[in-house]
């Protein structure tokens, strides 16, 4: 494993990417440029496949289920204790852009980590349209508080380390400076916000100007604490080049943390690496709190 997450960190190689050439694209090309899920033609099929994987777990793996942690209606949070209420934990935050999906799909992760004596947190979180990004990014540190605070209680008192996925990753690089947080894994993440705004998928954001600049992480001062960024080199150009310019940026800037791209992976077939407990990015998570 150890080999191949080194072969996979030096293979980095850059997409050709339509923003380039952003103001000449039509609407049409622009969002073409972040459709996940008309880039992988197999996409419905991994997504029925995860979300059928997830509702069997989910109703049988040792958990606590559905704890609030705030008061809106998605302020809900599942846990998946280990043995050991002082083993570390992964907390992981879903994607869909910010407007769909939900912390129940999610839960086949679980068996990765857990195969290695983790416990796993997965909260949800309020969508759009219904709030803003701004109230989105707000919402994980009530999370991560919440956890430190009743953890304990449900067999969860170890080191955190957060990890998400797609607009999951990008909530994960926002929330890393919370002071419970000890490590990150983001995977397939969005980091500048500023082209999505020139997309369909800002008819439910709805971002300003403002939430461009304080809620993009390319657009942030760097929070010096490890963070491994991730992504399938099958993904789109746009997600490639948002994680490789994250990492130089956080590199640049003397933050801890490694590039890892997923040889053959795409946006949707990454998460078996997470998955799988001999997964790159179950290994990858162990590592971080070497």
């Amino acid at each position: 494993m150890e080999s191949l997450l080194a072969e996979n960190a030096h293979s980095t190689i850059r997409s050709a990417d339509p923003r380039g050439r952003w103001s000449e694209l039509s609407q049409a090309e622009r969002d073409a440029a972040y459709d996940n899920n008309a880039a992988v033609k197999n996409s419905a099929a991994l997504i029925a496949e995860r979300n059928e994987a997830s509702g069997r777990l989910r109703g049988t793996l040792k958990s606590h289920l559905d704890l609030p942690y705030g008061e809106r209606a998605n302020n809900k949070i599942d846990l998946y204790p280990a043995a050991r209420p002082d083993a570390p934990c992964l907390l992981f935050l879903h994607g869909g852009y910010w407007q769909r999906n939900s912390r129940e799909l999610f839960a086949m992760l679980v068996e990765g980590v857990a195969a290695h004596g983790w416990s796993v947190a997965i909260p949800g979180y309020s969508l759009a349209p219904e709030v803003s990004l701004t109230d989105i990014v707000g919402e994980i540190p009530r999370a991560l508080d919440w956890l430190a605070a009743h953890g304990a209680s449900y067999g969860i008192a170890g080191r955190i380390v957060l990890s998400g996925w797609s607009a999951g990753a990008h909530l994960v690089a926002m929330a890393l400076d919370h002071p419970r947080v000890q490590a990150g894994l983001a995977i397939s993440g969005v980091y500048d916000l500023a082209p999505i705004r020139d997309t369909g998928l800002n008819k439910a954001l709805k971002l300003t100007d403002q939430e461009v600049a304080r809620l993009s992480p390319l657009r942030l001062p760097v929070t010096q604490k490890r963070l491994d960024i991730a992504y399938g080199s099958n993904e789109l150009p746009a997600l490639v080049n948002d994680s490789i310019d994250f990492h130089e940026k956080r590199a640049a800037a003397g933050a801890p943390g490694k590039l890892i791209p997923v040889k053959g992976a795409d946006h949707f077939t990454i998460l078996e690496a997470l998955r799988r407990p001999d997964g790159i990015l179950v290994d990858a998570v162990r590592r971080l709190l070497d």
